[in-house]
């Protein structure tokens, strides 16, 4: 059973619980309720915290900072400025039966959860559905019939939404701020495949009563703070500041207007609240979120640490710029449903905010996850332009690049750790060693869902592969 935990009382009116501490939070969500509450409108407030262990050392500092940091952003033209952010104002404490999550999710005050645990955090398969036979997903179950808390965002939420409902603390609005197409309807329907799985009908019922799950889309390019931006806040602002996050000028967040108890104003301080987010994302995922892995892979195969050198790089700007041109924007503004997005604009401007160079953002922390991203960003238009009979030429070097990177990593040759969540490393080894690794990697059912070993795929792949090769041979720095 999950402990009980005396938390202090809120400090607002309304509370929003925010499940996952990390930087782009701190640069997002928290900044756009921090221009509200300097609008004057104070009613709103943070309660945030993690669910995993690797933040401790940030829970720690922003806890003795009375949840306040400092944001620096930086624009294209290299200007810098600073500001500090106090909207969160209570840190949860981190313990493995997350009861002060449990507790404060728990509170009548809570109306929002929101939530960053990053694309492979949702534990979903090729058709969207919950892969219950991950062990994450089976330790958090085993916990869940022993009545304990989780350490996934579900087992998390079945702890919270139980104690929710026993208390009679009302309805509860679940606020997916990752990149997951479809995120709200994506994480509700694992959430009550997790429920389900648990065996607990009787709040299966109440989720699908008393929580909404809207759909948004998120964006702003935030780097891991680099360990010289201490002294930077520090000569620019007199603060020694011990968690302080870095981000680009610009900022997005447009959210389905689809809360069951109530929100802050955000429309007032630049949030775009619509009836369907659906264009917005695809845009965003599949425009800057591929683009972005592109320049991130074959920035790291020539030998660059940074995503602003790759994009300065003629010939990789290029490899992204056709990618969105040739195959992205065919399929997002059609006669029959045209964007509401100047794709074009968008593209170019994608393309200037990556190459800032004030920003730093490294390959590693982009090339990251891409047994999740080549699925959620990359596979839908592979599967689009083939469904029309249409060349894939330009979006096939997204994934022969990953297959290149890929096998840097089966090497041992990578100049930094890599993560992904959603890797079995023993499948991504076996597709290395394959005789034919790029017949192996189209193969991948996980990667590529029914369009997996499409000859037409397999044959773009390796054309772009020899493409791509030209390219990275030419630019390799020593």
């Amino acid at each position: 059973m999950i402990a009980a935990v005396n938390l202090p009382p809120p400090a607002s009116e309304f509370v929003i619980l925010h499940l996952g501490l990390g930087s782009f939070h701190r640069a997002h969500q928290a900044v756009y309720l921090q221009r509200l509450i300097d609008s004057g409108d104070r009613r709103w407030s943070f309660a945030s915290g993690s669910l995993r262990g690797d933040m401790d050392g940030t829970l720690d500092a922003l806890r003795q900072q009375g949840g306040a940091y400092t944001l620096e952003t930086v624009s294209p033209a290299g200007e810098y400025r600073y500001e500090q952010i106090a909207s969160i104002r209570e840190v949860l404490p981190r313990t493995d039966d997350q009861a002060a999550i449990v507790a404060r999710g728990a509170h009548p005050a809570t109306r929002i959860v929101s939530f960053t645990v990053t694309e492979a955090g949702y534990y979903l398969d090729d058709q969207h559905r919950l892969d219950l036979t991950h062990p994450d997903l089976a330790a958090d179950l085993q916990r869940a019939r022993q009545g304990q808390a989780g350490n996934t965002i579900y087992g998390a939420f079945w702890a919270l939404l139980r104690a929710r409902r026993d208390a009679k603390a009302g309805p509860l609005t679940l606020l997916n701020c990752d990149n997951l197409r479809h995120n709200g309807e994506r994480v509700r329907a694992g959430l009550l495949a997790f429920i389900d799985q648990v065996g607990d009908a009787s709040l299966a019922d109440w989720v699908r009563s008393q929580t909404t799950c809207p759909n948004a889309m998120v964006d702003r390019i935030t780097p891991r703070p680099p360990p010289e931006l201490r002294e930077r806040v520090r000569q620019a602002t007199g603060r020694d500041d011990a968690a302080p996050v870095t981000a680009e000028h610009f900022i997005q967040w447009v959210i389905e207007d689809d809360f069951i108890a109530g929100r802050p104003d955000w429309a007032t301080v630049g949030v775009q609240m619509v009836a369907s987010v659906a264009p917005y994302e695809e845009a965003k995922i599949r425009i800057l979120n591929a683009s972005h892995s592109c320049i991130a892979w074959a920035g790291t195969l020539v030998g660059l640490q940074y995503i602003h050198e790759g994009t300065a790089v003629p010939a990789i700007r290029q490899l992204a710029h056709d990618y969105v041109t040739q195959d992205v924007m065919p399929c997002l503004d059609r006669p029959d449903a045209p964007s509401p997005v100047d794709l074009a604009a968008y593209r170019d401007v994608v393309l200037d905010r990556f190459a800032n160079p004030a920003i730093r953002d490294t390959n590693q922390r982009v090339a990251m996850d891409g047994f999740s991203k080549i699925p959620g960003f990359i596979a839908p238009t592979v599967r689009e332009r083939l469904a029309r009979q249409a060349s894939i030429d330009a979006v096939a070097v997204l994934p022969a690049l990953f297959l290149a990177f890929l096998r840097l990593w089966h090497r041992g040759q990578l100049p930094y750790t890599y993560q992904d969540q959603g890797m079995d490393p023993a499948v991504a080894h076996a597709i290395c060693d394959a005789d034919d690794p790029v017949d192996a990697l189209c193969r991948d059912r996980g990667l590529w869902g029914d369009v997996a070993g499409d000859a037409r795929l397999v044959d773009a792949v390796r054309r772009a592969g020899v493409r791509a090769g030209a390219v990275v041979q030419s630019l390799t720095v020593a």
